[in-house]
Formats: structure tokens, C-alpha cells, sequence
């Protein structure tokens, strides 16, 4: 499943199987989304979700035109939630340590992180074990 967290400026994206294993994860100018699930999609003919939130029409217009249709997924507060991942994935280190994980902010773009929580939202929703556990 190719998982997109749709914004303005940058998109978070994931390839995530069904057992919730991440195959690959990115985060792109919004500009190269459609080539990036493209060239994805030939590689590896996934379906696309994508989550309903911030920037989501003209992407989906976009996707639309270039044959994707993409199934939308609710994304209530799936940024706040893969910043608490990408911590858990990347703990901070040294001084930052001591630091309460919520004044913290990663220090690259975890948008893909929020596309991951997406794939794992579908696949919730359709019956499958979501991912991470």
C-alpha cells in the first residue's frame, strides 16, 4: 500500500505491506508527488491511500489525471501522533534527552512517519492488523 500525507509545500509518503512492515518512506516536494507515486506504482503496482487532511483536493486532482485513484483516509491528528513515533524511533540524545518529548521537534521533516499512521489507519478500518504492533 502506497500511503500519502498530503500538504502544501511537502508530502510525506510510505510504501507499507499489509503485515506492517515499511518497505520504503520519503518525504517530497509536493510538486514531484505524482511522479514519486508513479514511479512507485510501477515498480510495485500498490494500491494508494492518501489521508483526507491539509492540501488534499489538488492533490487528489493530480493523482486523478494521472490514473491513480486513491482511497481517502481521516487523518485526525496523525502529525502529532508521528512526531511521538519518530521519538520512539530516533530517541533524542544528549542534552535533548531530558527534554519533555513534546517541546521537542525532530530535526528533519517527519511527514512520512504521518503516512505510515495512515496506511496503518486503512488497514485498521478494513479488519487487517495495523502496523507497529
Amino acid at each position: 500500500m502506497i500511503a500519502i500525507d498530503p500538504g502544501r509545500t511537502k508530502c510525506g509518503i510510505a510504501l507499507v505491506r499489509r503485515d506492517g512492515g515499511v518497505v520504503r518512506r520519503a518525504v517530497v516536494p509536493t510538486g514531484e508527488l505524482v511522479a514519486t507515486v508513479v514511479a512507485w506504482r510501477s515498480e510495485l503496482a500498490a494500491a494508494v491511500v492518501m489521508g483526507r487532511g491539509t492540501a488534499s483536493r489538488p492533490l487528489l486532482a493530480a493523482l486523478r489525471a494521472a490514473g491513480i485513484e486513491p482511497v481517502l483516509v481521516a487523518e485526525q491528528a496523525t502529525s502529532l501522533r508521528a512526531r511521538e513515533r519518530y521519538f520512539r524511533e530516533h530517541p533524542p540524545r544528549g542534552w535533548r534527552r531530558w527534554l519533555p518529548r513534546g517541546l521537542l521537534l525532530p530535526p528533519e521533516p517527519w511527514d512520512d512517519y504521518a503516512a505510515i499512521l495512515i496506511a496503518e489507519s486503512y488497514f485498521a478500518q478494513e479488519g487487517q492488523p495495523p502496523a507497529g504492533k
